[in-house]
């Protein structure tokens, strides 16, 4: 079969690899999309950063592997002992592997776990005709939920998940810092969750315009200024939450500027370089920030019930690639911003 598979930064190659088949215990996917992930693209660029290098010590798997974590497909074929899936069952992949007895797995908080691994990361994963994953990966879609929506579950979870942290409720003003793939799913999240008083920050004209076109509303930092702008449409009350998705130091310092006392920022960014962040705002006004990382089988159910409800919108900012273009439709035209989210069909 045809994947795409990472030997290190700047080079993944399509090549011909064994078709897996499902050990017991596992199931053998035919994917349908598999969506590139920030990720994805700090390993090609960067890398190697999460992909191991030494066997990594769930799945036993090291560099070269296939890449893909984010992806959705069709059963086709169970391994022994599996009960419950069958042949023809289409699904979402929570692509977490978990040690099940370090502290954070026995808190049920496997998403911290401290050995924790990912499929397509440290082990072959998605971008591939087919792939092999263990049972408790699975979420089966609903028959109106697509499989192109499937693919998005996996990262729209990690912003339902950071969504959640902020600890929002009907009639709340948050904010999210970012328009890219976890900006939008943190829009998503926060309408989701009855939230209306929402708005994105973002400086690209691009975002601004391709969320504003799902129905956001937008500021600009460099026409408004923004922690004036929220502290009079709040009566000096601050936003209930803000979202950490652009993972710059003007984006953080901004989001401190604008947080209610004793309320979070959330913060859901990869940071490739050191913040040097004033945190005299926390102080005085006893607000917090808390990280976020991934999700848990809860927030894929929320999303695939909310998807269900056809609260997601994939126009303007999806594309969709065959796997022969990952490169240059893919990861070049992500980094240099021409696309916001791709999904690749291997079948293409």
């Amino acid at each position: 079969m045809r994947a795409a598979v990472y030997h290190g930064p700047n080079k993944i190659e399509i090549a011909d690899v064994v078709e897996p088949s499902p050990a017991p215990g596992t199931v053998k996917i035919k994917v349908g999309f598999n969506g590139i992930c920030g990720t994805d693209l700090h390993e090609y660029y960067a890398g190697p950063i999460f992909v191991p290098t030494e066997p990594h010590p769930l799945t036993h798997a090291q560099m070269p592997l296939v890449i893909g974590h984010e992806f959705s497909g069709v059963i086709t074929d169970v391994g022994a002992g599996v009960a419950g899936w069958s042949e023809g069952d289409r699904v979402a992949v929570e692509p977490i592997y978990r040690c099940g007895h370090c502290p954070a797995c026995t808190a049920g908080n496997y998403n911290i776990c401290a050995q924790i691994g990912f499929h397509g990361l440290m082990s072959d994963g998605g971008m591939a005709e087919y792939t092999v994953v263990p049972t408790n990966m699975l979420h089966k879609l609903p028959d109106n939920v697509s499989l192109k929506l499937g693919a998005l579950v996996e990262p729209m979870s990690v912003a339902y998940h950071a969504a959640t942290l902020g600890d929002v409720k009907s009639g709340d003003t948050a904010m999210v810092f970012g328009a890219g793939p976890i900006g939008i799913g943190l829009w998503f999240a926060l309408r989701g969750k009855g939230l209306e008083d929402t708005f994105v920050v973002e400086p690209s004209p691009t975002r601004r315009t391709s969320i504003e076109a799902l129905g956001a509303r937008t500021l600009d930092p460099a026409s408004v200024d923004i922690p004036a702008f929220i502290a009079e449409h709040t009566d000096g009350r601050g936003a209930d939450a803000v979202y950490d998705a652009a993972g710059v130091t003007p984006a953080i310092q901004t989001a401190l500027a604008c947080v209610g006392a004793r309320r979070p920022m959330v913060s859901v960014a990869i940071y490739e370089k050191p913040l040097m962040t004033p945190l005299l705002n926390l102080v005085m006004n006893e607000s917090r920030i808390q990280g976020s990382l991934c999700y848990t089988a809860e927030d894929f159910e929320a999303v695939i019930a909310l998807m269900a409800r056809d609260a997601y919108d994939t126009t303007g900012w999806v594309t969709e690639i065959a796997l022969d273009d990952v490169i240059d439709e893919g990861f070049e035209a992500l980094h240099a911003g021409r696309k916001m989210k791709v999904l690749v069909d291997p079948a293409v």
